[in-house]
């Protein structure tokens, strides 16, 4: 029987391999979605996906379902209750950092329309399909990461690095950074962007 080829990162545990074989990498184009990325992403800074991976149901929980509207309305008390919460990161940065940027989020979608509108406009509209062999050919950063960073950065967001938006931009299907032997790598490429 042969055994299927997948990018290595992903096999520590079975929600990691889950989240590898159906989501990442996947074309977004959901507002929703890409505010979901944003609040994980940027609570991982520092940490491992892994971690953020088995607190995603936490972060479901207290951040309104990844709703922007409801998290840009979110109070100092609630935030503290958050911060309580062992399902999260408990980093009080982080936490209000995510109120922070959904009121940014809801700007950009007032300006582009969308967020995803906005975001796929950094890589033409098209994924940006990669062809690696290893892990270690994959960056960290990228131009296009770097000035997605800078312009939100711009914008007032916080936790955006050139780092952490080259994950939102792999995580969300900008990118296809699966190795290019995993089985995914062509799958994804058949999605439509």
């Amino acid at each position: 029987m042969n055994e299927i080829f997948r990018c290595p990162w992903c096999l520590k545990f079975e929600e990691y391999i889950k989240y590898h074989d159906e989501e990442w990498g996947v074309p977004v184009h959901d507002d929703k979605t890409h505010f979901e990325f944003l609040i994980l992403e940027g609570a991982q800074a520092g940490l491992s996906w892994s971690t953020i991976l088995k607190k995603r149901a936490g972060y479901r929980k207290n951040f309104a379902e990844f709703d922007p509207e409801k998290v840009a309305r979110f109070t100092e008390k609630r935030l503290e209750k958050i911060l309580q919460d062992p399902g999260i990161v408990r980093n009080k940065l982080k936490v209000y950092a995510a109120v922070n940027n959904a009121k940014h989020f809801l700007n950009v979608q007032k300006e582009h329309g969308t967020f995803d509108n906005y975001i796929w406009s950094f890589v033409n509209h098209k994924p940006i399909v990669n062809q690696w062999e290893s892990l270690k050919q994959i960056p960290a950063t990228t131009k296009e990461s770097d000035a997605l960073s800078k312009d939100l950065i711009k914008r007032g967001f916080k936790f955006v690095g050139s780092t952490v938006m080259y994950a939102h931009l792999q995580a969300c299907g900008l990118v296809n950074d699966h190795l290019s032997e995993c089985f995914r790598y062509r799958e994804v490429n058949l999605k439509k962007a």
